[in-house]
């Protein structure tokens, strides 16, 4: 139903918003404490259970009737919950996860990644934006429907899950053996953002994605290089080599099989934009491809081999030696219209075929398929004029970099249900970084969109008085 939403209505949600944005604070305060990085060998286990405790224990503060907090296959644990709306009303679900990645390097970081530290107008700490920062974004939005409603006008399910940061596929695994849990007419996956601050975004493509850690054996230990230099079969040179051969000199991603020809057809993402938006420093050009490509093409319209890490000697501890093993892990994007796990196994054998010398081992360690998403349904058309309502200006779409395994699922799980992808995480939160942050205007913002929605989406034109 096509509703014009009053003045008073749009008024009302936004005080009550408003109101709980210094609660907000508080909340994402003590979600961030928590270093809910869901590998063990980095951070506690315990602080993960804490995290979903903390998360379970605002769920149930929202209202919601049914709260469960459930193990996934990979060990995490998810928090789900439930609340029933009047009878023949939508089902509109809320997805994020309370899980981070690793802090990384300290020293590269401002103040504490644990603690929330206000400055220059932005909130900072790890998993202010990436993703309790949504999360908080999306029980405020909940509490303020619920407020100026009396009640939700749909039934809310909420899905949080704990291990989406290490493509384990836990929630994934859970969902494919519980359907019921995330059933709904509108999903709303709150783990992508605005392409600039401010500006109202949908994101409507996401890249499959597959990583691999390639492993080269060439000694059974390093051999001092004054004497063994030059024959002795040095395992780091010949990993460099083979990644070297997954990339070309104009950036274009160049794995054995694999087309690397893909059109943009979406908005334009501007080169000066996205040069601010990666913070690419000066002298060194944004990467475009051999064929008069665009930043747009080479982001979400063709695969990208990454090196993400390699496990080598650091300089501190530099000795003369050849090293007798080496190891790296690569991460493949590709775009949706490709299947991941074809891609995967063509850089297996590209690996395999370009390492000149030495054992080579290339073993897969995630995989999740591209999504390519619809934009013709109620629930997206509800969205577009909530946000534009909320952010004053009119909607735009874009692709994602990034992939969210488990939006595939959902896809295939219920494939009538619309899956909307949206957040607070715009260019200056540098997620994944250090000194991550959150603007809480984008977070206010965002709120009021998803509260607006909900209304949208159930017919509610105006405030019910007593």
């Amino acid at each position: 139903m096509t509703v014009s939403l009053d003045d008073a209505l749009v008024a009302a949600v936004t005080a009550a918003v408003d109101s709980r944005m210094p609660g907000a604070r508080v909340d994402l305060a003590r979600l961030v404490s928590h270093r809910s990085v869901a590998n063990p060998a980095i951070e506690p286990a315990e602080e993960c259970r804490a995290a979903a405790a903390d998360v379970a224990a605002m769920v149930r503060a929202v209202g919601f009737e049914e709260v469960e907090a459930i193990e996934t296959p990979d060990g995490s644990v998810a928090v789900v919950g439930r609340s029933a709306g009047p009878a023949g009303a939508p089902t509109v679900l809320f997805y994020t996860h309370h899980d981070v990645v690793p802090a990384g390097d300290l020293d590269a970081w401002d103040s504490s990644p644990w603690e929330l530290t206000d400055r220059e107008g932005r909130w900072y700490a790890r998993g202010s934006a990436d993703c309790k920062g949504n999360f908080v974004a999306s029980m405020i939005a909940l509490e303020a429907v619920r407020e100026v409603l009396g009640e939700w006008p749909v039934t809310v399910k909420v899905v949080v899950e704990g291990s989406e940061e290490q493509s384990s596929g836990g929630m994934e695994k859970l969902a494919r053996s519980r359907p019921d849990l995330v059933a709904a007419d509108a999903i709303l996956l709150a783990d992508t953002g605005n392409i600039e601050l401010g500006l109202p975004t949908l994101t409507t493509s996401l890249r499959g994605t597959g990583s691999v850690i390639v492993t080269v054996r060439t000694m059974d230990h390093p051999a001092h290089s004054g004497m063994y230099g030059g024959a002795a079969p040095d395992a780091l040179q010949a990993l460099l080599m083979a990644l070297a051969s997954l990339r070309d000199a104009n950036g274009e991603t160049t794995i054995d099989g694999l087309a690397h020809d893909g059109v943009w057809d979406g908005a334009a993402y501007d080169v000066e934009r996205f040069r601010g938006d990666a913070a690419v420093v000066d002298g060194v050009e944004p990467l475009t491809g051999a064929d008069g490509g665009t930043v747009g093409d080479l982001l979400w319209a063709r695969p990208a081999a990454t090196v993400l890490a390699i496990d080598v000697p650091p300089i501190a501890q530099v000795t003369a030696a050849v090293q007798g093993t080496a190891r790296a892990v690569v991460n493949l994007r590709v775009p949706p219209s490709m299947r991941a796990a074809d891609a995967q196994q063509l850089l297996v054998a590209h690996l395999e075929r370009h390492t000149p010398w030495g054992r080579v081992e290339v073993r897969p360690v995630s995989l999740g398929q591209g999504l390519r998403l619809a934009t013709d349904g109620p629930a997206y058309a509800a969205m577009n004029r909530a946000m534009r309502t909320a952010f004053g200006t009119d909607p735009v779409t874009t692709g994602q970099g990034g992939s969210i395994p488990l939006a595939t699922a959902l896809a295939e799980l219920h494939p009538d249900a619309e899956i909307l992808l949206l957040g607070v995480e715009e260019p200056a939160c540098r997620i994944h970084g250090p000194n991550e942050s959150v603007d809480p205007g984008e977070l206010r913002r965002t709120a009021i969109a998803q509260a607006l929605f909900v209304c949208e989406l159930a017919g509610v034109a105006a405030a019910r008085t007593p």
